[in-house]
């Protein structure tokens, strides 16, 4: 995270990768304000077996642009609204990267913290049966939870 004030929104990131029994690392760095030590603790991420960044930011949201160029690991960007903007200035900032620096973006805030968190899953269960059995049992939860509220609501009728 770009502040610890994001961790307000990113604790939907974390309880996910929770949810899925994913192991992970929450820190706080500015792409602007220390820029040495996003570069050093994402070139040490391979030695500790990480294999995917999630990276938020608000305002101008550089965070995940400059992990995505001191790595080749997938980098998953979260926009968060902290300015006069609500976020729009960090989605642009975000998404918007050069060629050759890809960093897949999420929608701004909760929604994309969550997403984040479901797409990092994705990514690793690609090579890990137990991930690709959570992810279709949590579809499948999040099926039958709809299934459940037409239900009740059809009762209602």
């Amino acid at each position: 995270m770009g502040s610890d004030s994001d961790y307000a929104v990113m604790q939907k990131t974390r309880a996910t990768l929770q949810e899925f029994e994913v192991e992970h690392e929450v820190r706080v760095m500015s792409a602007h304000r220390t820029p040495d030590a996003v570069a050093a603790f994402v070139q040490g991420a391979p030695k500790r077996g990480v294999k995917v960044f999630i990276a938020a930011a608000g305002g101008a949201a550089h965070l995940a642009g400059a992990i995505a160029a001191n790595t080749t690991l997938p980098v998953i960007g979260v926009p968060i609204a902290s300015t006069e903007l609500q976020g729009v200035d960090a989605l642009y900032a975000t998404v918007q990267m050069p060629p050759g620096v890809p960093v897949a973006t999420v929608a701004v805030g909760k929604f994309g913290a969550i997403n984040a968190a479901l797409l990092a899953v994705q990514i690793l269960a690609l090579g890990d049966e137990t991930l690709q059995k959570k992810l279709k049992d949590y579809k499948r939860s999040m099926k039958e939870k709809v299934e459940q509220s037409d239900r009740q609501l059809q009762e209602k009728l």
